[in-house]
């Protein structure tokens, strides 16, 4: 499927842009950074600015960065803007909720041309939601500098993704699915592209989009800078970054650094799985919450608790990938605006979707896949704020429950009995 080849030769002759192009000779094939057994991966920039001001950004983008409420910039973008800025293929992890939509944001801004009607940006995300959000991100940030972002995702009119493309915008942002087939209508077209930012690569494989990111890549212009960011870097992110990438900036956190700090994490032994319910209950009559998510592991699971909640007069709200894009957005707007202040949800939602006013995570099953557990808590404390992770266990769960403190080298304690004092 993915060769290393495919960013020289190969790769040249198959763009949209004209003659085949050899990529430019200093760019070396990337052979990846050294990890080691413990977890430890290096870094080979060490640059650091940690102020706006000192980063010789647009003034209009530096107005849109103050006026969307930044002060200064996180770790991960006082280390990753400008090596990006400066046209280098970057691969960053950092913990969730740290400020990375932010980080590629800017160093889109940074670098296109607003007074060229054409798409110099190409961002992929896995999810709806999250592909909103970063638009959402982007527009802000580019409010002073007229830019137009766009979001390409299924569920949407067709016609109306291609009537807006044609007019003309700087960034698009989309799901796999669409923005290719945005491409092979043709109302997308690759050859103005310069930056294409793949977020949250490691769920975008594990989703199964190996297959659509290698078909939009392929039609992507050789010499086009390559932007990956990750909260977990498993072994097909490691691959697939050799196959995109050429001689990239590498700014990764250890692993045992990626539990979010100010998350409290506990868990509450149930013996039996239909015990969950009654301890859901007991729970939320104990604590006074401002908002709160409750991750399932399955669909049935999500639409089951909910029933199951309403039943006991809960006001709840619920959402998966079986609804619709308009019935996801308007639940999305209830949460966000705090009308609903309960959310239970699959792991659709883990990602990158910032809601302020979160405090609780409560993770009904546990998730099968240990990379997504970060994903979870960190809606209860994004980018400094502090949260409460619960965790339900039955004897079934013991082992996992070892394995994800061992993987996180984290602790994650029994409930205590004054759980109102928690919040």
């Amino acid at each position: 499927m993915f060769t290393a080849e495919r960013r020289g030769e190969d790769w040249a002759g198959e763009t949209n842009n004209g003659p085949p192009a050899a990529p430019p000779a200093e760019k070396k094939a990337y052979d990846g950074p050294v990890v080691e057994p413990d977890g430890f991966i290096d870094t080979n920039w060490h640059e650091v600015l940690d102020n706006f001001d000192d980063m010789n950004l647009n003034e209009n983008l530096l107005r849109g960065i103050y006026a969307y409420g930044f002060e200064k910039p996180s770790a991960i973008q006082q280390r990753a803007i400008m090596p990006c800025v400066r046209g280098h293929d970057v691969i960053a992890q950092a913990q969730s909720g740290t400020g990375k939509t932010a980080t590629f944001s800017i160093s889109i801004l940074q670098q296109i041309d607003p007074s060229r009607r054409e798409c110099q940006a190409l961002v992929m995300a896995p999810t709806r939601e999250l592909v909103q959000q970063i638009t959402k991100v982007v527009t802000a940030l580019g409010d002073f500098m007229n830019v137009e972002c766009h979001a390409c995702i299924g569920g949407t009119n067709v016609r109306d993704d291609m009537r807006k493309l044609e007019m003309g915008v700087h960034v698009v942002v989309g799901t796999p699915g669409r923005v290719y087939d945005m491409m092979t209508r043709r109302a997308l077209r690759p050859s103005t592209i310069k930056l294409f930012v793949l977020d949250e690569a490691d769920e975008m494989l594990s989703r199964g989009f190996k297959e659509q990111i290698h078909d939009v890549f392929k039609m992507l212009p050789a010499q086009v800078q390559v932007i990956l960011l990750s909260a977990t870097m498993p072994d097909d992110v490691m691959e697939v970054s050799k196959c995109f990438m050429r001689d990239p900036i590498s700014i990764l956190v250890k692993k045992d650094e990626l539990t979010l700090e100010g998350i409290k994490q506990f868990y509450i032994s149930v013996e039996r799985e239909e015990w969950k319910l009654d301890t859901l209950c007991d729970l939320y009559e104990t604590v006074s919450i401002t908002q709160a998510v409750i991750f399932c592991n399955t669909r049935r699971k999500v639409d089951w608790l909910t029933e199951s909640l309403h039943a006991r007069d809960f006001t709840v709200s619920s959402m998966h990938g079986d609804m619709d894009q308009k019935e996801r957005d308007t639940i999305m707007k209830q949460f966000r605006s705090g009308s609903s202040r309960i959310l239970i949800t699959t792991d659709l939602l883990a990602r990158g979707i910032d809601v302020q006013q979160v405090s609780l995570v409560i993770n009904y099953d546990l998730p099968s896949n240990r990379e997504n557990y970060i994903h979870r808590i960190g809606r209860g404390g994004r980018f400094g704020r502090k949260g409460v992770a619960i965790n339900f266990i039955t004897s079934d769960d013991k082992r996992a429950l070892k394995d994800l403190e061992a993987f996180y080298t984290t602790r994650i304690d029994e409930m205590p009995n004054d759980v109102a004092n928690l919040f």
